[in-house]
């Protein structure tokens, strides 16, 4: 499969059309669709459904262009790694880290390294364990923020100095809202909202909050949204959400006190740029000098 056409074939699939793709591409129309013509049967599946105004890609097609954006951004951050001068620091970082607190971690290092280095430029995606691992398996990204035990076969890590607490996010009118604080008893049967990346749905540290889960959220926002709209009860953690103010939704923490702990993590045996090797050296300088002052 060559890198080129998969170029051409995400050009189409972004257009929705081969023509306005041949355009943008500087090349012909009919150069074009014989290079998709070749690209199905190489494959041996449709990947295109032409209509009269737009081409639809079929299930297949949807798959490939998941797997070829993966596929050109992997070879994009490679050849930048490779081309990098010897002599000067520079280069992207790629993060994948949850929403929590723990990202100013991150940040703080990244400040201090950009001083240092000013050409090294930083991108951290958001997503939730799921996210971050694959993204990480695929080498995607550098460094990954993940939650509780880390896989020691697969991953090296870092524990940062700090955790975060569970807790609900409810509706300000609710009677639960009365209390400084809930328990599994308070929310034995209530609908729960949680995150796709929890350790176990309805569960955290050991403690099955409520079995009735009626729905689940990747980002925080979106989880808010559904409470607020009388969907159910959100767990989530502490200080991601901003309900202070005028805000219709609250958050109360869970009893027993449930801690996320976390980690820096990367792949075991990892390469890395000297971008990111400098990184991880004054990343680990900001967390020591955290932990003594």
């Amino acid at each position: 499969m060559d890198i080129r056409v998969l170029r051409y074939f995400l050009a189409v699939a972004s257009e929705e059309s081969i023509s306005r793709a041949a355009q943008a591409l500087h090349l012909s129309q009919p150069t074009l669709s014989r290079q998709l013509s070749d690209l199905e049967a190489e494959i041996g599946k449709r990947l295109f459904v032409r209509g009269s105004r737009r081409i639809v890609l079929t299930e297949h097609g949807v798959l490939l262009r998941k797997r070829a954006a993966e596929i050109l951004d992997l070879m994009e951050k490679t050849t930048n790694e490779l081309t990098a001068s010897e002599e000067t620091v520079s280069g992207d970082i790629y993060i994948g880290a949850g929403e929590t607190q723990g990202v100013h971690f991150l940040t703080r290092a990244a400040r201090r390294l950009q001083e240092q280095y000013p050409l090294v430029h930083f991108h951290i995606a958001s997503g939730d364990t799921v996210d971050v691992t694959e993204a990480l398996d695929k080498g995607l990204i550098d460094f990954g923020l993940l939650f509780y035990r880390i896989d020691e076969k697969k991953y090296s890590s870092i524990p940062l100095p700090t955790y975060d607490t569970w807790g609900i996010i409810m509706r300000r009118d609710d009677p639960l809202a009365g209390k400084d604080y809930v328990t599994a008893e308070d929310m034995a049967g209530e609908p729960l909202i949680v995150s796709r990346g929890s350790p176990e749905l309805g569960a955290v540290s050991g403690q099955v909050i409520s079995k009735n889960v009626v729905a689940t959220y990747s980002l925080a926002y979106n989880g808010s949204l559904m409470v607020a709209d009388g969907l159910g009860y959100m767990l989530c953690l502490d200080k991601i959400l901003n309900v202070t103010g005028d805000s219709p939704l609250c958050f109360r923490p869970i009893m027993p006190l449930a801690k996320a702990t976390m980690s820096v993590v990367w792949k075991r045996y990892q390469v890395f740029s000297k971008a990111s090797e400098r990184f991880l050296e004054v990343l680990r300088q900001t967390l020591a000098e955290s932990e003594q002052g």
